[in-house]
């Protein structure tokens, strides 16, 4: 493991954030590593630029007869702030308590790092791969894929195939092999309250004219019920039923139980829309989320002011059959119809995309859960994810094939987060699952 282990170093130190524009070089530079490594496994490697970001395209000689798997995932990364919070330099990854830690280690870098170091062993061992294979990695992911759908739109003939493999997933809980079969969408905004045309002093101005921040706050008390329930109207109009072996399955899956829940997330008590099990709301309901909030004075101490301006930002998990855009145009005009006047309101709808789902079980969701079975040692778990990748229903409705979402990482990995991290021990399985994946589905 030990080369294997510093190929997995050598891309973590790569600060490829790709919101940042100071950090374009250094995104390049991790996509250009990737070519030269899959060139040195044999492969055939180009980086393909786009409007921003690059992406990387390696694939093996195509026989014909043998199936066709695409294997997605991201080199870019989210920032890394705040930095004080890190316990290690978030790109000088460490191994610690059996982790890796650094910023990429479990999002998505080490998981596709498995996937490549999987095949680049079956390559060593055999000679060939028993599939057609194609590794598409983009630089753009945690910027929501500005660029790739055009690029898959583009070189669809070349990037057909019959199934696409991700492991930007994860487990339900240590040791559970879990498949995904789908995922939330997703649809956000910036709603912005202007009131008067500077800072008022509270006590000359307070109770004559209305203040935007307590016109924010009540907008953001309007988007829920006393049930938990979204109370933005047609909200739930399209919203697909969960099946019931879904929820039937989900009542007993390892890691959703209430105090598992509070454990991991820190919270003293958990809430959501009523009639609904923890896993039923994060995997199969919608949801409208405050993510930020801002507005007057924020310092130290007290400065008596009426704001000129308050805002917040929302994002809005979403289920099949739920259309982004129409949840944006409902959500928008509930919360100018709640404006009072003396305020004006002003929303700027953000990125989107669709929820996936798919079955898992088709011949090729049955052969991930053999493989997922082989190296865990026992039955996968089948799960929805609550989070989004909007790309993978992109993929289907461009590239008109499913996606096999096999987790790797833990729900204490912390992405996003200081202290990001992935186990070694789900790092060595990722790369024994490749292999035995890529037989059973060859």
């Amino acid at each position: 493991m030990s080369q294997a282990m510093e190929d997995l170093f050598s891309v973590l130190r790569f600060p490829s954030i790709s919101t940042d524009s100071k950090h374009a070089g250094d995104v390049r530079a991790c996509g250009e590593w990737y070519v030269e490594k899959f060139k040195g496994m044999g492969l055939e490697a180009q980086l393909h630029e786009t409007a921003k970001h690059p992406v990387v395209i390696a694939r093996n000689e195509r026989k014909e007869g043998r199936k066709t798997v695409l294997i997605y995932g991201h080199y870019d990364v989210q920032p890394v702030d705040p930095l004080n919070l890190w316990d290690s330099e978030p790109f000088e990854p460490v191994i610690k308590d059996g982790k890796i830690w650094a910023r990429g280690a479990t999002d998505n870098k080490g998981q596709h790092m498995a996937h490549l170091l999987g095949v680049e062993a079956m390559l060593k061992e055999k000679g060939e791969l028993p599939v057609n294979l194609i590794f598409l990695l983009e630089g753009e992911e945690e910027i929501g894929s500005p660029n790739l759908p055009a690029f898959l739109e583009e070189r669809k003939e070349e990037l057909a195939c019959d199934v696409i493999v991700v492991s930007d997933t994860g487990m339900v809980a240590e040791g559970e092999p879990t498949l995904g079969y789908g995922l939330r969408g997703i649809a956000c905004c910036e709603v912005k309250v202007y009131g008067p045309d500077k800072d008022l002093h509270s006590g000359v101005y307070g109770g004559s004219v209305a203040n935007p921040a307590t016109v924010a706050a009540r907008l953001m008390a309007s988007l829920h019920d006393e049930q938990g329930r979204v109370a933005v109207p047609g909200f739930y109009d399209e919203v697909v039923p969960l099946e019931d072996w879904e929820r039937e399955m989900w009542q007993s899956v390892p890691g959703m139980d209430d105090a598992d829940l509070l454990a991991v997330t820190g919270s003293p008590a958990l809430s959501g829309e009523e009639g609904y099990s923890p896993a039923e709301r994060i995997w199969g309901r919608p949801t409208c989320e405050v993510n930020g909030m801002w507005g007057g004075y924020q310092g130290e101490g007290s400065k008596t002011v009426l704001p000129a301006e308050a805002g917040f930002k929302l994002s809005c998990r979403l289920v099949p059959d739920q259309e982004p855009a129409t949840i944006l145009q409902r959500v928008e005009a509930h919360l100018m119809a709640q404006a009072p006047e003396g305020v004006r309101v002003e929303i700027e709808m953000g990125h989107s995309g669709k929820a996936y789902v798919c079955d898992p079980h088709s011949e090729e969701g049955k052969a991930a859960q053999d493989a997922l079975k082989d190296v865990f040692g026992k039955e996968p778990v089948l799960i929805r994810e609550g989070g989004s990748i909007p790309i993978i229903q992109s993929m289907k409705e461009i590239l008109g094939v499913d996606t096999l979402m096999l987790g790797l990482a833990l729900p204490d990995c912390q992405i996003h987060s200081p202290n990001e991290n992935f186990t070694v021990e789900n790092f060595e399985k990722g790369i024994e699952l490749c292999q035995v994946l890529l037989e059973k589905l060859g």
